[in-house]
C-alpha cells in the first residue's frame, strides 16, 4: 500500500486550525494549541530551535536526523502560518510561481519590490 502525500500539508493545516484558541484549542491537552495560545513567541522560538537542529544534522551528515529535523521545522512553520491565517497552499503557489526562474533572477525581482 502506498501513501498519498499530496495533501499532507493541507490536512495538517486543517487540523491546526482546530487548535486555535478561537476554535476551542485546549493548551492543556494539545501541544499545537499551547504553541498557538502563546503565539507568536512560542512558535517563533521553536522555529529557531528546529532550524538550528536541522543545520547541525546536515553538518553531521545524518540523513535520518535531517529528515526528522526538517519535519519538525516544517511543522512549526505550519503553526506560524496557521497563526497568521495563511494556508500552506499559498506558500506552495509561491514556490510554483518561482519554478523555472533562476535563483539569482528571483532574488533580483524581490529586491525591486
Amino acid at each position: 500500500m502506498t501513501t498519498d502525500y499530496r495533501n499532507v500539508l493541507s490536512q495538517l493545516a486543517d487540523l491546526l486550525e482546530t487548535r486555535l484558541p478561537a476554535n476551542g484549542g485546549d493548551p492543556q491537552t494539545s501541544y499545537s494549541a499551547r504553541l498557538l495560545a502563546n503565539a507568536p513567541d512560542a512558535f517563533l522560538k521553536k522555529i529557531g530551535e528546529e532550524a538550528c537542529e536541522l543545520v547541525m544534522a546536515a553538518k553531521d551528515n545524518t540523513p535520518d536526523r535531517i529528515v526528522s529535523e526538517t519535519a519538525d521545522l516544517w511543522f512549526h512553520c505550519l503553526v506560524a502560518l496557521t497563526h497568521y491565517q495563511i494556508r500552506p497552499e499559498t506558500v506552495l503557489a509561491e514556490l510554483a510561481r518561482r519554478q523555472g526562474l533562476s535563483g539569482l533572477e528571483e532574488k533580483a525581482q524581490r529586491s525591486k519590490d
